[in-house]
């Protein structure tokens, strides 16, 4: 059922836009508000679907209202009523986030276009804040101990500015979900992050990857292709294993960064992005720039903030809660029963060596749930986990 709320100070067109809506569909739940005032007190206890609103009223018209609601339920559409002589304003509330307006008195199709619409949006952001939360759980950052939790304090701090990020740490530690967190928590949580991986793609074709090219740049350049860069524009960029870049594309990336400026491979136009950089590396760059291999004035600007990842064997008392955590989700997956491991059996796997960090310990832990038995014992452990 669809809850929609009429805020209008003239009750003769509350008592027609009711019965247009009670009309139209009877799983339309229609509530009604005198003025602006009782309208947002409505709206700040209740959960809306749709909310009609005229412009001119007493102790508060429609901008101040439509202004306060985006600040405490900005999710809810908002459909300003207009007199002949408010079509400049109403036109104003579409710049301040309105959905739409209609203009009294109301053409009964052209309502109930709008409301659908406006409606189907509302629905739609639902099903994307559902997703997301279904996104964000597979970058959910496991465990408590005092590293890790330093580590989301600064996450915490960090994502809401526009800083660059240098995530450092040996391979498998999950060096993507620092990034993943820094992006959602971000401004930019609703553009893109675009994810690159520096060391899988051929230093003949980073540049191409990274900022695009233009038909006929080589060979094989039939089209002409936006690059990572633009794909990524108000959003965030994660630039994994930067280690690997080349020198060329170095000194692009360095570009930039400092003009917020690309060119697509063989083109000679500019294109402006406003992306935010993150960068990722399991390499000591100091060494790397001592050895000429990674430009000293790139490492500057993306280390403004510097976020070192253990290594697991760094943080062994958070292994409990990370087979806990791949335990629910491998069965989750696959359909199945949760298995249970042990006491015996995390201690066990406390005490190993996890040269290969949290992505071998999810591995380990599948290929126990796989061959284990109903419970994971500590026979188990020493039979399929060994090294």
């Amino acid at each position: 059922m669809s809850k929609i709320l009429i805020i209008e100070d003239e009750a003769a067109i509350r008592r027609v836009l009711v019965k247009i809506l009670s009309e139209e569909n009877d799983s339309y739940q229609v509530d009604e508000a005198e003025d602006g005032v009782v309208g947002l007190d409505k709206i700040k206890n209740n959960d809306y679907d749709l909310v009609l609103c005229d412009i001119k009223m007493p102790k508060m018209d429609g901008v101040e209202v439509l202004e306060e609601v985006k600040k405490v339920k900005p999710e809810i559409p908002m459909v300003m009523i207009s007199g002949h002589g408010d079509m400049e304003t109403a036109i104003q509330t579409m710049r301040l986030g309105a959905f739409d307006y209609i203009s009294k008195p109301p053409d009964l199709n052209r309502l109930l276009n709008t409301v659908r619409n406006a409606l189907d949006k509302k629905q739609l952001v639902v099903e994307n804040k559902i997703l997301k939360k279904k996104v964000s759980k597979n970058y959910e950052m496991v465990g408590e101990s005092e590293v890790i939790n330093h580590i989301k304090v600064m996450i915490d701090k960090v994502a809401p500015t526009e800083a660059r990020v240098l995530i450092t740490g040996p391979n498998g530690t999950g060096k993507e979900l620092v990034a993943h967190q820094l992006h959602e928590k971000s401004e930019r949580a609703n553009f893109p992050l675009i994810e690159v991986n520096c060391a899988a793609i051929p230093s003949e074709l980073i540049e191409s990857e990274l900022f695009g090219h233009v038909k006929g740049a080589f060979t094989s350049a039939v089209k002409d292709r936006a690059g990572k860069f633009e794909a990524a524009d108000k959003g965030t960029i994660f630039l994994d294993e930067i280690g690997d870049m080349s020198l060329s594309a170095q000194a692009k990336v360095l570009r930039a960064l400092q003009e917020n400026m690309i060119t697509r491979v063989g083109a000679e136009k500019d294109i402006k992005v406003d992306v935010r950089v993150v960068a990722a590396t399991n390499k000591d760059l100091k060494t790397e720039i001592a050895e000429g291999r990674f430009r000293e004035d790139l490492y500057h600007r993306l280390a403004v903030i510097l976020i070192k990842v253990p290594a697991l064997n760094d943080r062994r008392d958070d292994i409990p809660a990370l087979i806990k955590h791949f335990t629910e989700k491998i069965a989750s997956e696959q359909g199945n029963a949760v298995k249970i491991f042990s006491a015996q059996a995390i201690k066990l796997l406390q005490e190993y060596d996890w040269t290969g960090n949290i992505r071998e310990l999810r591995n380990v832990v599948e290929r126990l749930i796989i061959l284990g038995g109903s419970e994971i014992s500590e026979s188990d452990v020493k039979m399929f986990a060994s090294k």
